[in-house]
């Protein structure tokens, strides 16, 4: 039998698995692509933050508090960061990304116990303007802007540390 009948064609391309590229992947093409998607997905995150917040403070006219102009602080550049890593992707972004979420994410667990009253009174860092502690809006009963910003910094920071250790492992 030669190796041009129709018979030999079609075990060439039905072969053993380890012959078909479709089914193993290059595995560096896969840890790139899996990177990729998360640095876009925190992205993503960063930039829905940054529009919700613009969105409750220029077209709602709510007040904005000292506290959530620091949280805004260290979101608002995650959304010119993150991209930047993802064209070309690289991976080093985490590196400036990370401490930026770390900082906003504390702001927001200490903005988020002062409203629910677990801060004492005396170490309530707004004097002027809007109190910390009011709740302007709260959804389903318990969803506060401040509660939405503990849950961006906190999916953001997991996306990151994932990205992170994927390099590593």
């Amino acid at each position: 039998m030669s190796c041009d009948t129709p018979q030999s064609k079609a075990v060439a391309v039905d072969g053993p698995p380890s012959m078909n590229t479709n089914e193993y992947p290059h595995p560096m093409r896969n840890e790139t692509t899996t990177g990729w998607n998360l640095i876009f997905a925190a992205w993503v995150i960063a930039s829905m933050s940054t529009l919700g917040a613009l969105f409750f403070g220029e077209v709602m006219k709510l007040p904005t508090c000292v506290l959530c102009w620091y949280q805004r602080i260290f979101m608002f550049p995650l959304v010119l960061i993150l991209p930047a890593g993802l064209f070309p992707f690289d991976r080093k972004v985490v590196r400036y990304a990370l401490p930026l979420v770390v900082v906003g994410w504390l702001i927001a667990v200490f903005h988020q116990l002062l409203v629910l009253g677990v801060i004492p009174e005396e170490v309530r860092p707004c004097t002027q303007g809007i109190p910390c502690s009011q709740t302007v809006i709260e959804w389903f009963g318990f969803l506060t802007i401040p509660l939405l910003s503990v849950i961006a910094f906190s999916t953001l920071f997991a996306l990151l540390v994932v990205t992170h250790l994927r390099r590593q492992g």
